[in-house]
């Protein structure tokens, strides 16, 4: 009886967690941000507490860009956007590497060249939007 009472009554699809609008690549750009701006403290500071507490909080960022770009790879971007835009695997792929890169580097480079991938992620992503 309960199982009836409390069955849902309607079915609800969709093609993402929620409605659309709850992704958005600025999530993964905040945090690439992040990395670099540590990188760039790291190679200003010779403290060693700070420069392993700045290896350490870099680290945990690098990790988030990596969850909201897998996040938005996998849970937003469908087939048909794939198909229209055939990079998109290739960009995803390369920024995630790049998101890794920055984990093993203080190099201020590698956290641009992580932010450089994400813009062209967000220009591909609010294209979509507009369709």
């Amino acid at each position: 009886m309960f199982a009836r009472l409390f069955a849902p009554t309607v079915t609800v699809h969709a093609h993402c967690d929620l409605p659309c609008g709850v992704y958005d690549p600025a999530q993964a750009r905040i945090e690439a941000e992040s990395v670099k701006a540590i990188q760039e403290k790291y190679q200003g500071n010779d403290d060693p507490d700070f420069r392993t507490r700045a290896l350490i909080i870099k680290e945990q960022r690098a990790e988030l860009a990596k969850h909201h770009l897998s996040v938005l790879w996998s849970d937003y971007f469908k087939a048909p956007h794939f198909e229209k835009y055939p990079q998109l695997h290739q960009l995803f792929n390369d920024a995630l590497k790049a998101a890794s890169a920055t984990k093993g580097s203080n190099d201020p480079k590698t956290g641009q060249t992580l932010l450089d991938l994400i813009a062209e992620i967000d220009k591909i992503f609010w294209e979509t939007k507009k369709a």
